[in-house]
């Protein structure tokens, strides 16, 4: 067992589907749970590239004194039934629950068994700022671009699954639930407590960064989701590459390798896969004077992680011509609200979409 596991006091369990997730409750336990016993569970996906990135985060965590629990979640059709019963025990034992992810089915599965009293939700992202606007809401949990859509058997199957899941996000008796979030919060639960997530264990642990000239550029999995056309953002990235003369395009870890082929073909940026998440990547250096970046959680975490250089996060709207016909129609007003709420952020207009011959 790590030290930090061993000490006395509440224990504390913190379930991660992604390394961005990890990230955050790595800082959550810097900023407000310093001593703490915690045993990190490492949910893992298939996704090789999310898989490398969680292995390089589990090291740093492990550096930090916390046991790290790497579970096959998703290694087969009996993984699910293995990792639920191993966890069990742990789960009814741990006094404090912190997870990334409250729509995740497997966590929703997981706080129906915990007798903890306490809940942390830590960042996952813009998905933070719908969990908590839905909660506010007392409406049901969907993630912001499926919301519209029609539910399919599987989501009926687990509809009270993901009930209880609510229920048990919503404060009352005795139990507490906090979000601990880098993101703007405009309707917040009654009880729920906000804690503000600045990056400060990034910061102390990483850098200052070297800054290079130029630019470098953000992706997004917006066309792996079915937001964005897959022609339409080849030509926005184009666009904003020779307007700003980037070099670098930081892959995101769900988009896919053809389309990131394409991208390097027809637009000559170099595509860097990230071992690690951005904001750690960007705090490490090297790094461009400006960073471009469509709407995502970069415009919120990157200003935080990058407080105190000269690095300037430039954002470019997404065109509503952009969007694909199945996008949820709460797609376009939820990215506009990401890129309206976000602080110290360079606001760049959408570049003009391809003709339509050209989709």
């Amino acid at each position: 067992m790590s030290p930090r596991a061993g000490r006395s006091g509440p224990h504390t369990l913190a379930f991660v589907e992604s390394p961005v997730q990890l990230l955050n409750v790595l800082e959550w336990a810097h900023a407000h749970a310093p001593g703490v016993g915690l045993t990190l569970v490492v949910l893992s996906p298939v996704d090789p590239m999310t898989r490398g990135q969680l292995r390089r985060m589990a090291e740093l965590a492990r550096e930090e004194g916390h046991e790290v629990r790497w579970e096959e979640a998703r290694g087969g059709a009996g993984a699910p039934l293995r990792t639920v019963g191993g966890l069990t025990g742990l789960l009814r034992r741990a006094s404090r629950v912190v997870l990334g992810d409250p729509f995740s089915r497997y966590v929703q599965l997981l706080l129906t068994i915990t007798r903890a009293r306490d809940v942390v939700v830590v960042d996952d992202g813009t998905a933070t700022m719908e969990f908590v606007g839905q909660l506010a809401r007392g409406e049901r949990l969907v993630r912001w671009h499926r919301k519209g859509g029609r539910s399919g058997p599987r989501d009926l199957l687990l509809a009270p699954v993901s009930a209880a899941a609510r229920r048990r996000l919503t404060p009352g008796g005795k139990g507490t639930v906090e979000v601990f979030t880098s993101m703007p919060m405009e309707d917040t639960p009654p009880g729920v407590t906000v804690r503000a997530h600045t990056f400060a264990w990034t910061r102390d642990r990483f850098g200052p960064p070297r800054i290079t000239r130029g630019a470098d550029l953000v992706g997004t999995s917006l066309v792996e989701t079915g937001v964005v056309d897959g022609d339409a953002y080849l030509e926005a990235v184009r666009s904003l590459a020779s307007a700003h003369g980037a070099r670098r395009y930081f892959a995101h870890r769900r988009e896919s390798a053809e389309k990131l082929h394409r991208l390097a073909v027809e637009t000559g940026l170099e595509i860097v896969r990230p071992e690690l998440p951005l904001e750690l990547i960007a705090r490490r250096g090297p790094i461009g004077r400006t960073v471009l970046s469509f709407p995502s959680t970069v415009v919120h975490t990157l200003p935080l992680a990058l407080t105190g250089t000269d690095v300037r996060v430039a954002v470019c709207d997404i065109d509503p011509a952009w969007l694909t016909t199945t996008a949820s129609p709460r797609a376009q007003g939820f990215l506009t609200g990401v890129t309206d709420s976000a602080r110290d952020i360079h606001r760049l207009p959408a570049p003009d979409p391809p003709p339509l011959s050209a989709r």
